[in-house]
């Protein structure tokens, strides 16, 4: 049942049951599961009713996160592209230090993901091109976004996903980096062409590159704008960081460990999390 045709009590109790898993950490069956209609224009229905639900009990949203960008991820979850969910004052935090500590006791099944994450000076249209679109940029970060399920053993497709969050739960990110204007063409390499190497206790776990989020951060941030624009309730607005999806693998992730990066090819510094309960 897509979102024009889906009755608003059907949103709403979609809103309510995964709101209820998530503060309960109790897994619930993909809505999929029941419903086999339920698309996309659905589940961005009922993302919005999440976010009205969110900002009532005193959440403001502050930005965007983009998923599934890294198409190596789309065969094991049934993607054919990016989705998007709104990020908040609760769920986002700058690292003050470079080992700071990270709460992961009430999120279900974590992964983590590092990540770009961009902030826009500007409104962006969705006919804009990735310099373009770098323009309305002012700053540049690198973070760790952990993603959640509440879908047992991330059984979902993508209406489920999209529904649930985006599955965020958390992202912590570095230093914001100014883009001067002089230098867009140089950002606009590097973004490309940076790598990353992530580490888990000290082991290498992964390495990534920048072209993996649909051939650049950049070029993620375009799909979500021209994707956002066909959905009411999404507007993008100045100040807002949006992060562009996971450099590597989705890794899960346990109370006690360290998880941090090294990146080369770009001036964004590595960080690192210590995950507690």
């Amino acid at each position: 049942m897509g979102g024009q045709d889906m009755p608003t009590e059907a949103a709403d109790t979609y809103a309510d049951t995964i709101l209820a898993a998530a503060g309960a950490r109790t897994p619930i069956a993909p809505i999929t599961d029941a419903n086999p209609e339920f698309d996309l224009a659905g589940a961005y229905a009922v993302s919005s009713r999440i976010t009205g639900r969110r900002v009532a009990r005193g959440e403001k949203p502050i930005g965007w996160k983009i998923g599934f960008t890294n198409e190596a991820t789309w065969k094991e979850f049934g993607m054919d592209g990016p989705i998007w969910a709104p990020m908040y004052d609760a769920t986002v935090e700058a690292l003050d230090s470079t080992a700071a500590v990270c709460r992961i006791g009430d999120l279900l099944e974590p992964r983590i993901e590092p990540e770009i994450g961009l902030r826009l000076a500007r409104v962006p249209h969705p006919d804009m091109e990735e310099l373009e679109l770098l323009g309305c940029v002012d700053a540049i970060t690198h973070g760790f976004e952990i993603v959640q399920s509440v879908y047992p053993g991330w059984r979902l497709r993508p209406p489920d996903a999209v529904a649930a969050f985006g599955m965020h739960g958390r992202y912590r990110y570095g230093p914001l980096v100014p883009v001067a204007l002089a230098e867009r063409d140089r950002w606009l390499g590097m973004l490309r062409d940076f790598t990353v190497t992530l580490f888990r206790d000290g082991a290498e776990a992964d390495r990534g590159v920048g072209r993996n989020v649909l051939g650049g951060p950049l070029s993620a941030l375009r799909y979500f704008v021209r994707g956002a624009a066909e959905f009411q309730g999404y507007a993008l607005k100045p100040g807002d960081l949006v992060t562009t999806g996971t450099l590597t693998r989705a890794l899960p992730i346990a109370i006690g460990e360290r998880w941090e990066t090294k990146l080369e090819g770009i001036p964004l510094a590595g960080i690192a999390l210590a995950l507690t309960a």
